[in-house]
């Protein structure tokens, strides 16, 4: 049984043909990374696989099931969570706020049960210790203590890019879906995301699909890629075969700065 597999993937947007039978594996416990140009098709992949869009043809194989058409909430509810290359947090809220917002897939309690049952014995305060009790966890793994109680809005970048992988991870994922992690950041700061992505395979044994253009991380972490162009792929293999590969050198890789071209 496969893990994660997509089959001839198609959408087309009008007369344009975005993803064009687009097909891969995913094994279970592995970083698999995605590359190529603006346009190629990456995110568009990604708002497939998470049912922001609804593909003309092919399969979202999730351990043996077809998940293609299903909403957002379902994907999620199957296990699979999803990070943004833009940060979408809420700004007047704290980390905690935050990262607390991805546990509503387990939450029980509903507003009107919630509003009559009160108080730290209630079935609604023993379910939000529970998750707070999680989310402390996520926490401490991802070394976000100093942020804890501070506005979202107030932090560094970095910082904000850590809390919105927090907040996926908050799902207990055994898929996790990372567009760009590595976006915006500084060297510093792209050196503790590579960190905590190693640490999240490793320690917490969730599988990664990586949508990155510093091809410096994607070689450090990534078990097996796949480059994409137009919509279609180019090759798929190990990092150091497709680093070499004619087609990824010509397309994908800038001749100073060893990135994938923007």
């Amino acid at each position: 049984m496969a893990f994660f597999e997509v089959k001839d993937l198609s959408i087309r947007f009008g007369g344009l043909k975005a993803l064009d039978g687009i097909s891969f594996e995913v094994k279970k416990g592995e970083v698999y990374a995605i590359i190529g140009p603006n346009g190629a098709g990456k995110t568009t992949l990604f708002n497939c696989i998470n049912g922001i869009y609804q593909p003309n043809s092919g399969k979202i194989l999730f351990k043996d099931k077809n998940i293609r058409g299903k909403k957002p909430d379902k994907v999620a509810k199957a296990g699979i969570a999803r990070t943004f290359q833009n940060i979408e947090l809420f700004n007047n809220m704290n980390t905690m706020e935050n990262i607390m917002l991805g546990r509503h897939l387990f939450m029980k309690t509903g507003i009107f049960r919630g509003a009559s049952l009160w108080g730290r014995n209630s079935f609604a305060g023993k379910e939000e210790v529970e998750h707070r009790k999680k989310v402390e966890e996520i926490i401490d793994f991802l070394d976000l203590q100093a942020a804890r109680d501070k506005l979202v809005g107030g932090l560094p970048y970095g910082t904000q890019k850590q809390i919105e992988l927090g907040r996926a991870l908050a799902l207990e994922p055994d898929l996790l879906l990372l567009d760009e992690p590595c976006a915006g950041m500084n060297a510093e700061e792209k050196q503790d995301m590579i960190f905590w992505v190693k640490d999240i395979q490793d320690e917490l044994g969730i599988t990664i699909l990586l949508i990155e253009h510093d091809m410096n991380m994607v070689m450090d972490i990534s078990d097996r890629i796949l480059a994409l162009n137009f919509g279609r792929p180019i090759t798929e293999g190990k990092p150091e075969d497709v680093q070499k590969h004619p087609e990824v050198l010509k397309a994908y890789l800038g001749e100073d700065d060893g990135e994938c071209a923007a």
